[in-house]
């Protein structure tokens, strides 16, 4: 099992040596991490888990065009230029395609055990200490602004509603990151996020406070 692992973690790391930092190898890393830790407790299958969570962000549509197809295809074609069975080959593909949280604005959606453990691991360094900064980080990538007061955070009730805002980053904690606690599909990732979430309520606090300038 180690090498199809190994392989997969040498592609990734060179694949997005160039990556923006909230997308890069650590981010990458740090859902895996999080994703077999989540799997001791849920008992999915392993490689699968594992290959998925080195592979979801391998070609982000936000940084291609908006191309949710390029993704999937690149880990099918590595997948099987390293030999991996047909059948995780295709599991992976379809948790790359469907994990993400603008695909959650969709109905019928595929799943599994093993998605939903590898959809709580990104989830997850998406909110608390982390998530903050790397919403920080891609609100500076994008050129937004820290916070407007005028413009209030919307209610997405679509994929391309989703896709399209150019809000500011802060509308972000309330168009997302506050509602993933109550997204988490696993006990060991609900358990995790309560204390993420709490983090990002208790620096908004802090954020608004200053703002004003206490």
């Amino acid at each position: 099992m180690q090498d199809p692992i190994q392989k997969t973690i040498t592609f990734v790391k060179q694949t997005l040596k160039n990556a923006e930092a909230g997308h890069d190898w650590f981010h990458i890393e740090r859902v895996f991490k999080t994703a077999i830790n989540i799997n001791q407790e849920e008992k999915g299958n392993n490689l699968v888990v594992a290959l998925a969570a080195l592979l979801h962000d391998i070609a982000d549509p936000k940084f291609n065009n908006g191309d949710e197809t390029l993704g999937p295809n690149l880990a099918q074609s590595f997948l099987q230029s390293i030999a991996v069975e047909e059948e995780t080959v295709n599991h992976v593909k379809m948790i790359i395609q469907h994990m993400s949280f603008k695909n959650s604005f969709d109905e019928n959606s595929f799943t599994s055990k093993e998605m939903q453990i590898v959809q709580d691991a990104d989830r997850l360094d998406a909110i608390g200490a982390i998530g903050i900064a790397r919403a920080f980080t891609y609100g500076g990538f994008k050129n937004r602004v820290l916070y407007d007061p005028a413009i209030k955070p919307e209610e997405h009730l679509s994929k391309e509603s989703y896709k399209n805002t150019t809000a500011p980053t802060i509308n972000h904690f309330y168009e997302k990151l506050l509602l993933l606690k109550d997204m988490m599909n696993t006990a060991a990732g609900k358990k995790i996020a309560e204390k993420r979430h709490q983090f990002m309520l208790d620096y908004l606090d802090q954020f608004y406070s200053e703002w004003e300038g206490n």
